[in-house]
C-alpha cells in the first residue's frame, strides 16, 4: 500500500479517536473520520497483546487485504482506522470480512448497503 494512503502520524490516529465515527465488532474496532483530501486512508493498530510480530503482521496483512477488496464499495474521502482485538488472531478470513463490512455499514461508509 502506498505511503499517500495511510495513515501514519501520531496526531492524526488521535484526532480520529476523539472526534470519528466508531463501530465495534467482535474481532475489530473502526474509527472513522471525513477529510479534505478526497481519497480514503487506512491506519490499522494492532497491540502487542495479540501476540508476537509474526502474529501480529500477518493480522495487519488480512486487515489490509480486506480493504483494498471491499475499497470500491466504499465511500471515498475517509481516513479509516482499524483497531485488531484478539479475536481477530484466530477468526477466519470470511468471517473477518463479514465483520468488516457489517462495520462500514454501521458507520455509513458502504456505497450501495445491501
Amino acid at each position: 500500500m502506498k505511503a499517500a494512503v495511510t495513515v501514519k502520524e501520531n496526531y492524526e490516529f488521535r484526532r480520529i479517536y476523539r472526534k470519528g465515527k466508531t463501530a465495534v465488532g467482535p474481532g475489530l474496532v473502526i474509527y472513522c473520520q471525513k477529510n479534505r483530501q478526497g481519497l480514503s486512508r487506512l491506519g490499522i493498530t494492532v497491540s502487542t497483546k495479540l501476540g508476537k510480530a509474526v502474529v501480529r503482521n500477518r493480522v495487519r496483512r488480512r486487515i489490509r487485504e480486506i480493504y483494498r477488496l471491499n475499497k470500491p464499495a466504499m465511500k471515498p474521502g475517509w481516513d479509516v482506522i482499524l483497531v485488531a482485538r484478539m479475536r481477530a488472531v484466530t477468526m477466519e478470513y470470511r468471517k473477518l470480512n463479514q465483520t468488516y463490512l457489517r462495520l462500514l455499514e454501521q458507520v455509513g461508509l458502504l456505497e450501495n448497503p445491501q
